[in-house]
């Protein structure tokens, strides 16, 4: 059994023309650290789990994309972020959302899992819940990034309305381990100038992010609200279960749906076989593939 590796950055209105030089090598240079860090626990002998959890703290800790340090901004002014991990040999599960001082959400979910009763946790709690637990905490201006205020001032300056041409900053990792086991994590900074405590679907089990050996992970970016109506990333583990459809089939169905529900978006995925799938309605999406010799990484729709 080998293993497998699968990573995103986000989807959205990436085309040649909209994104410089510069912010397509460092998105790719992220990608391939993230790659890097998910790939070494994997190469040992580690847990898909593991795998997931290092190769999404890269990620969040790269300002190239909204996730920890470089989140977009609330209406506020500030980062909230958001996250979740589940494990796919039991279906243990842990998330946390609104978080605004803890470094690493995704380790926080990882130990809502492991040292909690409980499987989502939010804004003060979530924070209160990291810092108990030894997480590192900084200020919530650790991570701001230039321009997300300009970005920010952009929105607002427009009605403060999301629009189609649009970056959906969500990253995720989906891997499967030598074992068959399978793992997903996402974690985001959400929508820029969200209000009114708004909470996407990448910390809810079943809409952006699931795991069952029986079927698949899956991770997903793109408009939350679509993700949740659908319950996108446990349908497709259903279609899979229930229908007997392929992966890569089920992963197009479920991205039609969101389509059919006016959104749009991206779903990674891998099953315990070591298939892996991914797909998007948007003109790119940052994403990225590693397994026993086979590494991968690519921005736009033809960009293959």
């Amino acid at each position: 059994m080998s293993w497998t590796l699968a990573i995103h950055g986000g989807c959205g209105a990436m085309r040649p023309a909209t994104l410089s030089p510069e912010q397509e090598d460092s998105a790719r240079a992220g990608l391939g650290a993230a790659l890097d860090a998910g790939v070494a626990v994997l190469d040992s002998g580690g847990s898909a789990l593991d795998a997931v959890e290092a190769a999404a703290r890269v990620l969040e800790d790269d300002p190239a994309f909204n996730a920890g340090r470089g989140s977009v901004l609330t209406t506020e002014g500030r980062c909230e972020l958001d996250a979740a991990i589940m494990d796919g040999s039991d279906r243990r599960a842990g998330a946390v959302a609104g978080m605004t001082t803890t470094r690493a959400p995704i380790s926080t979910a990882r130990a809502v899992m492991e040292h909690s009763p409980h499987v989502l946790l939010t804004y003060e709690g979530a924070d209160a819940f990291a810092r108990k637990r030894g997480l590192e905490q900084v200020a919530n201006e650790w991570f701001v990034i230039p321009g997300r205020q300009a970005q920010l001032d952009r929105v607002m300056a427009a009605g403060g309305e999301f629009d189609a041409d649009i970056k959906y900053g969500t990253i995720g990792a989906v891997a499967v381990d030598d074992q068959g086991h399978v793992a997903a994590a996402t974690s985001t900074g959400g929508l820029t100038a969200k209000r009114w405590g708004r909470i996407g679907d990448s910390p809810l089990i079943g809409a952006g992010t699931y795991a069952d050996d029986r079927a698949c992970a899956a991770s997903a970016t793109g408009l939350g609200e679509a993700f949740i109506r659908a319950v996108g990333a446990h349908q497709l583990a259903m279609r899979m279960m229930i229908g007997g459809e392929g992966l890569q089939a089920g992963l197009d169905a479920v991205l039609a749906d969101i389509v059919a529900l006016g959104g749009n978006g991206g779903l990674i995925a891998v099953a315990p076989s070591g298939e892996a799938a991914w797909g998007f309605t948007t003109p790119g999406m940052y994403r990225a593939l590693a397994r026993d010799g086979e590494r991968e990484i690519h921005v736009f729709a033809d960009d293959l």
